[in-house]
């Protein structure tokens, strides 16, 4: 059964920076395009940025590009994002899944826990 482990999420002032970390379990997803997306109070989910299984290729939704990096270790089997210079309107449920890096379609339709991250003004 494949699980995956959001963390680092967190309260953080405006312009500050966090790192997520994604962990799989259950298979190794070295072979698989691996994306982020996230969920505000009483909105969809939507992409924030997918990375290609070599780690070589990467992809942003337009309001993150310059501040988010997504990167992989694909011998832990982790997936991160490092967000800096963050605003209050990037606050959500960060989640991770595993997609297709052509679509960015999440391949999985169970989801973890997330990680809630909070900017204040």
């Amino acid at each position: 059964q494949v699980q995956l482990v959001e963390s680092g999420g967190g309260l953080v002032q405006a312009g500050g920076s966090l790192r997520l970390s994604c962990a799989a379990f259950g298979r190794t997803f070295s072979s698989s395009a691996m994306g982020w997306f996230r969920q505000a109070p009483e909105k969809e989910r939507v992409f924030v940025a997918r990375i290609s299984w070599s780690g070589l290729s990467t992809y942003y939704r337009d309001s993150v590009k310059g501040r988010f990096t997504i990167s992989r270790d694909n011998a832990k089997n982790t997936v991160y994002l490092q967000m800096n210079n963050l605003k209050p309107e990037d606050t959500a449920v960060y989640y991770c899944n595993a997609v297709n890096w052509n679509t960015g379609v999440p391949a999985f339709g169970s989801w973890g826990q997330g990680t809630q991250v909070t900017v204040s003004s």
